[in-house]
């Protein structure tokens, strides 16, 4: 079912599908993950399992480790509608706050067109499909969708 939706891309990573921290485990980088600079990190997971129970589409994780100062991941998915993109956005922000990551900002809710999920080490943006073609954000980070090669 993940494996579907979610495709590879050079420079990304694979959904991994350990569970998320509960609220009350502080969110910390694990020896393997800090020794593999490939593997995701807590708060990644907890994202992108998220994503995935809420049925987010073409999910893309680029990893920015080394290549950005402002984060460490970037997740772009897609929602069928605007009340699905809006609905991903708010059970996205209740896990991260629940998981102990604190308020996240977010930006453009009230239109759901464009949401961006600012959560420190990991900005994530949720797209309507025809909002994400139009600004078509993975080819700012060389990461083409479809059967196109990533350049990164």
């Amino acid at each position: 079912m993940v494996g579907s939706r979610w495709r590879g891309h050079k420079g990304a990573t694979p959904l991994n599908r350990n569970p998320a921290p509960s609220a009350h485990e502080t969110p910390a980088k694990t020896e393997a993950s800090i020794q593999d600079p490939g593997r995701n990190t807590a708060i990644e997971d907890l994202i992108l399992n998220r994503l995935d129970d809420d049925q987010a589409q073409d999910v893309v994780f680029i990893d920015l480790k080394g290549k950005s100062p402002v984060a460490d991941g970037l997740i772009v998915a897609s929602g069928r509608s605007q009340r699905h993109v809006g609905a991903m956005a708010d059970h996205l922000l209740r896990s991260l706050k629940e998981a102990g990551y604190g308020k996240c900002r977010i930006e453009g809710m009230p239109s759901a067109d464009w949401v961006l999920i600012d959560a420190g080490d990991v900005i994530v943006h949720l797209f309507r499909p025809e909002v994400r073609s139009f600004y078509n954000i993975e080819k700012i980070w060389s990461v083409e969708t479809g059967g196109h090669r990533a350049a990164v």
